[in-house]
């Protein structure tokens, strides 16, 4: 009897091994896959600039690191400057890169993008790489300091004047790149409705990032319309699914919904999928990295990236008359052109 209980013991053992060794055989695999493409690039940056907005967290953050690693001067464009300091801070001991500066950018505000713009114009000899990365996601229909919906105003809005007024300094530091960091979000929205750009008559806080995805993809396209024959590249790329701070808003939202408790279930079980087919920050800035020093993509513009290689965008964003006419309205919406 006891023989005949052991071994009844080792099937059972034997049932839950089994059991358990096909989906750990396929993580690896699926975890690599969903990993993407890696940068491989061993450029220096000595000598060069590069600004990146939101760089105090998640790929921002990983992608300062890395340019300070190649040496670069690195600027960390944050609206938190307290947390901006501690993430240079981190930065500058993990790197041994000492020029790694901190500056106060708030693209909520025209008034504090225009401020930033000046000190850099007036302080920095050159600037050889933008980087356009910080953005909010699924937020309510907050407004900017300027009155501008949260999400089209930072994401877009905020970036593109801040870009134009960066551009004589690029140009003079070329060859140099524009760098915008989208998203897969983009392909999931008809096109930019001209009509309620502010979303003032109908506002849904996921239609909006979309929108304002799409917006980054039509602005990066004319903008590198616009800078042919300068020497200055810009493109625009989907990091990939990454479980960061951006999703805080989506989180407090599905609090509102189902409760605290319920809320706390349906983070974790998101928190595991994008655990499993997502990217961590470090995989996720691969495709920023490699837009931004990456030599075979040097002379490379007005394309969309994703996993470090070029992708075809959805058809709305491959439309030129609809980036012509954003780049026109969003110039009169910052005080560009009257």
């Amino acid at each position: 009897m006891a023989r005949l209980a052991r071994l009844g013991a080792t099937l059972v053992l034997a049932a839950g091994i089994k059991r358990w060794i096909a989906p750990a055989v396929l993580y690896v695999p699926v975890r690599r896959w969903a990993a993407g493409g890696a940068c491989e690039s061993q450029a220096r940056m000595d000598g060069k600039t590069v600004i990146i907005t939101g760089a105090n967290t998640g790929i921002g953050k990983v992608t300062a690191r890395d340019m300070a690693e190649r040496g670069a001067r690195v600027i960390l464009a944050c609206r938190s400057l307290e947390k901006a300091e501690e993430a240079a801070k981190e930065i500058r001991s993990h790197s041994g890169n000492k020029n790694v500066v901190v500056q106060k950018l708030d693209l909520a505000s025209l008034a504090s993008v225009r401020q930033f713009a000046k000190a850099v114009n007036d302080a920095e000899p050159r600037l050889d790489v933008l980087i356009n990365n910080a953005g909010v996601m699924s937020c309510p229909r907050w407004e900017t300091e300027d009155g501008f919906e949260m999400q089209f105003g930072v994401n877009h809005l905020g970036h593109f004047l801040l870009t134009n007024l960066l551009l004589d300094k690029i140009k003079k530091s070329a060859p140099s790149r524009v760098v915008t960091v989208s998203s897969l979000a983009h392909a999931f929205t008809n096109g930019i409705d001209f009509d309620d750009i502010n979303y003032e008559k109908d506002h849904s806080p996921e239609e909006s990032y979309r929108r304002s995805k799409l917006a980054n993809v039509l602005f990066s396209r004319e903008l590198a319309r616009r800078l042919e024959g300068t020497g200055v590249t810009s493109n625009s790329l989907h990091p990939g699914v990454i479980y960061t701070e951006l999703v805080r808003h989506r989180q407090e939202r599905i609090r509102g919904v189902v409760g605290e408790q319920l809320s706390r279930v349906a983070n974790k079980i998101i928190e595991g999928f994008v655990g499993i087919f997502g990217k961590t920050c470090e995989e996720g800035a691969q495709t920023t990295i490699c837009c931004a020093v990456a030599e075979e993509w040097e002379n490379t513009t007005g394309l969309y990236f994703s996993d470090c290689v070029p992708k075809e965008t959805s058809a709305a964003g491959m439309d030129d008359e609809a980036a012509a006419r954003l780049w026109d309205v969003s110039e009169k919406m910052v005080g560009l052109k009257s």
